[in-house]
């Protein structure tokens, strides 16, 4: 299953992101995850500077991994990411890294909304209006 229109970052694998068997270490997942979605977001005109200029930060509650096959070194990945679920206080995001048409990871997430001293706090509906861009469902 691939989702409709999922946002697709690319993303190269560099040899510092190797563990000592030439495969991508499996901590560096969750940063090209981090670094996707940050692009996706920046993408429909929500940045980390913008969202810090309207006083929020969104906030990781829960990741969960799911490996299936190792990058390595010089492969290009492709990372989907696209919200799977837009709730009132969190979100849930999706995600997949592939290789061509080879799936290698999924991780699924739920987001917080914080203010800028990092409490929980509802999301603007124009902040939820323009997460609409990314929110998919299923094929």
């Amino acid at each position: 299953m691939t989702p409709h229109d999922a946002h697709v970052t690319s993303i190269a694998v560099r040899f510092n992101e190797l563990d000592p068997y030439a495969h991508v270490n499996h901590a560096v997942y969750a940063t090209y995850f981090e670094v996707a979605r940050t692009q996706a977001l920046a993408d429909i005109g929500l940045s980390i500077d913008e969202l810090a200029r309207q006083g929020f930060q969104f906030v990781v509650t829960e990741l969960s991994l799911r490996f299936r096959k190792p990058a390595v070194s010089a492969d290009v990945l492709s990372v989907e990411t696209w919200l799977s679920e837009i709730g009132r206080a969190s979100t849930r995001w999706s995600q997949r890294i592939r290789r061509s048409d080879e799936l290698l990871v999924e991780a699924e997430l739920k987001v917080g909304v914080a203010n800028s001293l990092g409490r929980a706090t509802r999301p603007t509906p124009a902040m939820l209006a323009t997460l609409e861009a990314l929110h998919r469902t299923q094929e």
